[in-house]
């Protein structure tokens, strides 16, 4: 069976996903938070715009703690707060994670956690599963740093067998379960998960063991976009049976009001200025390597972010737009 049929039910991964094909997503926050949680006020009117414009999943980040030496807040919310508040403003587009750190989290909750956003946007729940580079965060939670990798994959293997249909019997170094169940089970019977980096693993056990990969994107020009296509290939061909598995990124953009603002890298390398005519070049570039979906974050922008969105809707979106695919399922209310 193809990874394409093993979701061919699943509203999230059918709306980002297709072989040969290219979708957009949006990164949260919209806007950077600067020492006030009233700054992050304000994001839901453009969210439920992208919603509605052809993006094809809106993503949050997990960072449990705001390191002072990392410099980077990631988005002040708990994730999964997030997820469910997303799940409300929004009806289309998938709800992305990019990505929870697996080794900081029991897999019963994450699989509770999971299950339930699932469930709450109608089956459009799609999960990037990360091993963490916050080395500050581990010894908060009582975790050695340089466990992570055999803890993640610990982490993986008990979160699905949670998941499965069936009354799960489990021995893990993570917990023993016997005569329990976890609910609610996922709506179209799976959670794609898609590994992020190399999470610490082997190329052969992501291709094996995820349902796709999150992988960044290098320098973003022709050339960058080469090497990513030879790094998607390469891992492609390690994939058991050849199926289908989705290769994702994503790219931070400072996008000009002048479509013909030619790609400037900033903050080393980190944000891409850029205008509308070389962003779509470099998407297609991206397509055409074997890429699947790029999430694109705006909140470092020098313009506002409902302005930056709006016009990604009117000259992005309709150029690679989200996917036809079955229908959310109704939510509970």
């Amino acid at each position: 069976m193809s990874e394409t049929a093993s979701f061919a039910e699943h509203p999230g991964y059918r709306r980002m996903f297709r072989p040969g094909e290219l979708t957009v997503g949006l990164f949260l926050p919209l806007w950077p938070y600067r020492g006030d949680l009233a700054d992050m006020a304000g994001q839901g009117e453009t969210i439920r715009l992208a919603d509605r414009s052809g993006f094809a999943a809106i993503w949050v980040r997990d960072v449990p703690l705001f390191d002072l030496g990392f410099g980077d807040v990631g988005q002040v919310y708990d994730p999964w707060t997030y997820l469910a508040w997303l799940a409300a403003q929004t009806r289309e587009a998938a709800l992305a994670a990019g990505s929870a750190v697996f080794p900081l989290r029991h897999p019963i909750d994450l699989a509770k956690q999971a299950a339930s956003i699932d469930h709450l946007s109608g089956g459009r729940l799609v999960l990037g599963a990360a091993s963490g580079d916050r080395p500050v965060e581990f010894p908060a939670y009582g975790i050695d740093f340089e466990t992570r990798a055999e803890r993640y994959r610990q982490t993986v293997d008990m979160f699905r067998a949670l998941l499965e249909p069936a009354r799960p019997e489990l021995s893990s170094p993570l917990g023993r379960l016997r005569g329990a169940d976890l609910l609610p089970k996922p709506v179209s019977g799976r959670i794609p998960l898609l590994v992020t980096g190399s999470s610490r693993q082997t190329p052969e056990w992501i291709a094996e063991n995820a349902d796709g990969w999150l992988v960044y994107p290098g320098v973003s020009n022709a050339e960058g976009a080469r090497a990513l296509g030879e790094k998607a290939a390469g891992w492609r061909a390690l994939i058991p049976g050849a199926r289908f598995k989705p290769v994702a990124t994503n790219e931070w953009i400072d996008l000009a009001e002048d479509r013909s603002h030619p790609p400037t890298p900033l903050r080393g390398g980190f944000v891409l200025r850029t205008g509308t005519d070389a962003l779509l070049d470099l998407l297609g570039r991206w397509r055409d390597a074997g890429v699947n979906h790029v999430a694109l974050g705006v909140q470092h922008g020098r313009r506002p972010a409902a302005e930056v969105v709006a016009q990604l809707a009117e000259e992005v979106t309709p150029k690679f737009p989200a996917l036809s695919g079955p229908a959310p399922k109704d939510p509970l209310w």
